[in-house]
């Protein structure tokens, strides 16, 4: 059955001071390191002692929640209240083992448009590259191509390297590649959005069939109408931690006049 669930999870980075930077003090801070418990700062991140040469930067503090299949949730709250962090350790991108995080289900994370892509390389075969990691079949990479081809519209720039691209013909052809898959966990940043009006308005489309398909979606977002338009429940993330966990209008509305 596909889930996500987390129970006391926490994520901290040490942040070394400049004059701890070499590969010796490293080591010996990672030895020797204690963590003391991180004080509140302003709501957001919090910040400890990780170690006399090191600031414990501590991003996630004790999340316990679950998700179920068919579940929309909306990650909100101002910067540095974790969204980004939580959707990240979620993709697997940061590793933490203080706490239990549990995924049931094959996930597909849309965080950075042009994510996995080899500047050197031309379109077309960052496309092929994009096959080869997600195991498309020989027989279906003709069909990829056409349809990536013809929604990303560069032209004779799809067989040119990714570094001539401006960022919006970089965007498009990440946009297109990584809306291929229909995972049953789709987590997304707001900032996967990026780009100008007509670029979003023709990749609406494209992202709510993504979103339809998928029985778990986990997104970050500062645009409450999408919130409001995609999402069943919401989680207010404040300083690392959960402030508030609802249904979508209870939520927004709370979070809404906590900003008048």
């Amino acid at each position: 059955m596909t889930h996500i669930r987390l129970e006391n999870l926490s994520l901290s980075f040490p942040v070394l001071h400049g004059a701890s930077r070499s590969l010796k003090k490293t080591l010996l801070v990672r030895a020797k390191a204690t963590v003391t418990k991180p004080a509140s700062v302003g709501g957001r991140m919090r910040l400890g002692a990780a170690a006399s040469d090191a600031v414990l930067v501590q991003a996630l503090s004790g999340l316990t929640f679950q998700i179920e299949g068919g579940e929309r949730v909306g990650l909100i709250g101002h910067n540095g209240a974790g969204k980004s962090t939580l959707l990240r350790v979620l993709a697997g991108i940061y590793e933490t083992t203080d706490g239990v995080l549990d995924i049931e289900g094959d996930s597909h994370a849309l965080i950075d448009p042009q994510s996995g892509m080899n500047p050197e390389l031309t379109g077309r075969e960052n496309l092929h590259l994009f096959a080869c990691r997600m195991g498309v079949a020989k027989e279906h990479i003709a069909g990829l191509e056409a349809d990536v081809e013809a929604f990303a519209e560069l032209g004779p720039f799809f067989d040119l390297p990714v570094r001539l691209y401006s960022s919006g013909m970089g965007i498009r052809l990440g946009f297109a590649l990584a809306t291929v898959p229909r995972p049953s966990i789709l987590l997304m940043d707001e900032w996967f959005m990026a780009g100008d009006q007509r670029f979003q308005d023709k990749a609406k489309n494209r992202m709510e069939g993504m979103v339809d398909a998928a029985e778990i979606l986990v997104v970050t977002s500062h645009s409450l109408p999408v919130l409001r338009k995609w999402c069943t429940r919401i989680l207010w993330m404040e300083g690392g931690q959960v402030r508030m966990d609802g249904p979508t209008q209870t939520v927004l509305d709370a979070y809404e006049a906590s900003l008048a």
